[in-house]
């Protein structure tokens, strides 16, 4: 059976791959509208973004770690990506022109890109893993019942040469016993074998 075909929405297919330019060009203007209300070189306040992106991005290499050497990658991919968005949020705050958060900006925007990247590569693969086997499943469904579907349909065509063959022989011993002169008991002496219609003749 056919599975049914489900069409995603344009905007469902693009939102994935505008969503990283979309979180750092955010990321950005918030730094700016900040830049305009008091923080543009204070110094405070660059401090206060810095430790926070420290912390985030020690808090990504401990994920990244974790105990035993195996850790947990999306934490891990949460908080550097948490650390990048301070330290960004921070300069654009701190700085007083544009270039230096355009230029911090650019680069934020492509490294996120990459990891992005990797994970629709390894999205993608599964997806395709899965339409694999999904393809195989319905194949051998689909073989097995082609074969049952023989199968039933010999015994159905077994069934009905038995009832074909049983109708001609009870057709035949009929017109056997109407023939004029016809005497089983002559038949028995003969030595030849006895059909089980001279019991239904014997009744008649």
């Amino acid at each position: 059976m056919n599975e049914p075909l489900t069409h995603r929405h344009w905007a469902a297919l693009a939102a994935p791959k505008v969503a990283p330019v979309i979180g750092t060009s955010t990321v950005l203007i918030l730094g700016r509208i900040w830049n305009a209300n008091g923080a543009e070189h204070s110094t405070g306040n660059a401090v206060l973004m810095v430790a926070l992106a420290a912390g985030a991005a020690t808090a990504g290499a401990f994920a990244a770690t974790g105990h035993g050497g195996g850790g947990d990658g999306v934490l891990a991919g949460t908080a550097f990506a948490t650390s990048g968005a301070l330290a960004l949020a921070g300069v654009a705050g701190y700085a007083d022109g544009w270039s230096l958060p355009i230029l911090l900006w650019s680069v934020a925007t492509a490294v996120a890109y990459g990891i992005a990247a990797r994970y629709w590569r390894t999205d993608r693969r599964t997806t395709l893993a899965h339409h694999r086997q999904t393809e195989v499943r319905r194949e051998d469904h689909a073989h097995v019942e082609r074969v049952e579907a023989l199968r039933a349909g010999a015994q159905i065509e077994a069934a009905r040469t038995g009832a074909a063959y049983a109708e001609q022989l009870a057709t035949a011993l009929i017109t056997r016993a109407t023939l004029p002169g016809y005497d089983p008991a002559t038949l028995t002496r003969a030595g030849l074998p006895q059909l089980p219609a001279i019991d239904i003749t014997k009744e008649n």
